[in-house]
This record gives C-alpha cells, structure tokens and sequence, in this order.
C-alpha cells in the first residue's frame, strides 16, 4: 500500500516538475519570437521541413526538399516550450522594369546610388558585344552587359544561371540587387524561378524549323504546350525555335515552374502614355541613326549573315526604303507586346521617382 502511495505521489511531482520546466522553456524561448535565426536545414517531415538553430533548438517550416543540408534564415513566427514555428526569409531583390524607351534604365541607376544598390541587365540583346548603338547600351556600369558574342549560344537558361550568381555575390557584398530590364522571359525566370531544361542544341531540328514562319511556328507550339503558348512572344521566332526543341526533345512543356521563387521580390514598372512613349521611342530612333545606326546594322549583318539575334528592330529593317519609319513602328508594337506581357505579372505601376523610392524604401524595411 505505502509504495502504491508512494508512485502516485513521485508520479505527481514529475507532472508538475515537467509542468515548471515547459513554463520555464516556454518564457526562454519568448525572447526568440520575431527574431530571425540561421537554421540548418535536417529533413522533411510531411509538409513541413525540420531543422536545428544555432542554439540547438528544433524548428518546422515550409520548403522545398533541395534546402535539406544547407543553412538558411527563418523567422520564427511561433514559440513552444521545446520548439519553434517558422518561415524562410529570402534574400530581397528589387526589378525595375518597363517597355522599351519608357526610361527604366535612368531611374534604376538612380534608385541604385539611393539605396546602394547594383544593376543587373535583363535584357536579351545587351547581352551581346557587338550590339551597341541598336540596343542602346547604358554606359553606367550593369552586370550581365557584353558577356557573350553573336557567334555564341545563349538563351534564357544560360541567362538564369548567370544572373542567380551575380545576384547571390550582390546579396553577399551587403548590397541591394536590382534587376532592369525589358525582356519579361528573362526577369520572369528570375522572379517565378522558371524551370529550363538544358538540352545540346539540336541543328537538324532548328534548321527545318527556321524555314517556317512565325504563325507556323507559333501554332506548333501551341499544340505542343498550351499553357506555355499564352505567354510566349510570338513575334519572336529564334524563342518559338527554342521552345519547340525544348518540348520535342523533353516531352515535357517549355516552361516548368519550381515550387518555391528564391527571392522575396518588388517589381516596379514605369507608368508612360502612349503618347509619352511614341515621341520617346522617336527621339530614341532619331538618336540612333545619328550616331551611326545604319552602319552597325549593315556591319553586323555582313559579318554574321543569318544570325537569328539581328533580326531585331534597329537591325532588319535597312533593306526597306524607310527604315526609319519602320524602326518607329516595329518599336511601337513591340512596346505593346511588352505591356501585354507585363499585365499579367504582379508588378506596381509608378509615374516618377519618388513613388519608386516611397515602396522601395517600404520593401527593405520590412521582414
């Protein structure tokens, strides 16, 4: 009888010794609450990943499988005795973007002196060294400007890679990344962290392909990826080429959207009239053949005779008898196209700097 007693009474002691220690642990952990922490990254359990703090102590949040082993930075939302809820805190990336001559380039690179920041181009013609008068190459210093040659192989998954690099040695310098560009494939592979598949570029493929036009060229497609073909530019042949390959050789669409974006992203978009940007895109094309438009386009185009990269505005049209005329237009609607991409996307519309520097300064504020 005394030694029944006796258990029932140890029994009660340690259900109130463990009832302190959860309170005690519970207030511990408290201090934690809101604070961001380093979490190495351990295993998956259902839904959630689990991980340990610097400090030892066990954490669940929500991730991708490709975080176990690595550490990352989580913010602890929720607090228990002998654990912590929590979310990934990315790394932020600021993208200013715009259609063609709407003066994203100009405000960039004063919101880049404003917040100490870094350029990182996200354009697909800039890329390339031989292209400077046609696709009106800043000056100011950008990453990701004269990297390749026309006689090279790039496209949007090359792109990617390199501009993840750029922007994760951005991050590490204690400096602010920000994407400018027009291209809206590439800064969406950024900004969605779209999915390529890299595959050897197929020649036989390509060149039956080539001799199509672009509605063909659209319509295979379509059949082939019905999601992606809602997206895709489809006055842009050399990308159609690329898409189709992509799809026939993978049986899988072009376009293949990771579940987790790696950046906690602000996208800002300059807000023009179609007036505003028809007399800017005139003033543009009058600067360019000033300053000899014609003779690079005509150089470019004897040198690299079918290169697919120079059947671009400002390069293909010297054949005509009013290639300026034409430069205007083709330029007016390839702005169009870029607003009817760029609608789709979660992007906040300014008209000047001080708005872009008011949500700017909001977005790097705030966890």
């Amino acid at each position: 009888m005394e030694d029944n007693v006796l258990k029932k009474i140890k029994k009660q002691r340690d259900k109130e010794l463990n009832e302190v220690l959860k309170i005690t642990a519970l207030a511990n952990n408290k201090k934690f609450e809101g604070k961001i922490v380093d979490v190495l990254v351990l295993e998956k359990n259902n839904e959630y990943l689990l991980g340990k703090t610097r400090q030892y102590k066990t954490i669940k949040f929500k991730g991708s499988d490709n975080l176990i082993g690595k550490f990352v930075k989580v913010k602890i939302t929720n607090v228990r005795a002998f654990g912590f809820d929590g979310e990934i805190v990315k790394d932020k990336l600021i993208v200013i973007l715009g259609p063609t001559a709407s003066g994203k380039t100009d405000l960039a690179i004063k919101l880049s002196k404003e917040f100490d920041g870094e350029l990182v181009s996200a354009d697909s013609r800039t890329v390339y060294k031989e292209m400077i008068i046609g696709t009106s190459k800043p000056k100011y210093p950008h990453h990701l400007i004269d990297i390749v040659s026309l006689k090279d192989d790039f496209n949007v998954a090359i792109y990617k890679e390199k501009a993840i690099e750029v922007i994760n040695n951005i991050i590490q310098k204690g400096k602010t990344p920000i994407l400018v560009g027009g291209t809206g494939l590439y800064i969406k592979a950024i900004v969605d962290n779209l999915d390529f598949p890299k595959i050897v570029p197929d020649l036989k493929m390509r060149k039956k392909l080539e001799s199509k036009n672009k509605e063909e060229l659209f319509n295979i497609y379509e059949k082939l990826d019905k999601q992606g073909s809602k997206t895709i530019d489809k006055e842009n042949r050399r990308r159609l080429i690329r898409a189709i390959e992509v799809c026939i050789k993978t049986k899988r669409p072009f376009l293949k959207t990771k579940k987790e974006p790696m950046y906690n992203v602000i996208q800002i978009g300059i807000k023009k009239t179609k007036e505003e940007l028809k007399q800017a895109i005139e003033k543009r094309t009058n600067e360019m053949i000033k300053y000899g438009l014609e003779k690079e386009a005509k150089k470019l185009n004897y040198r690299y005779p079918n290169n697919s990269n120079l059947n671009t505005i400002g390069y293909k049209e010297w054949k005509g008898n009013n290639p300026k005329e034409e430069i205007i237009s083709n330029t007016i609607k390839f702005a169009k196209r870029q607003m009817t991409w760029f609608k789709k996307e979660n992007i906040k519309w300014i008209r000047n700097q001080k708005e872009a520097e008011k949500i700017i300064s909001s977005f790097l504020k705030n966890q």
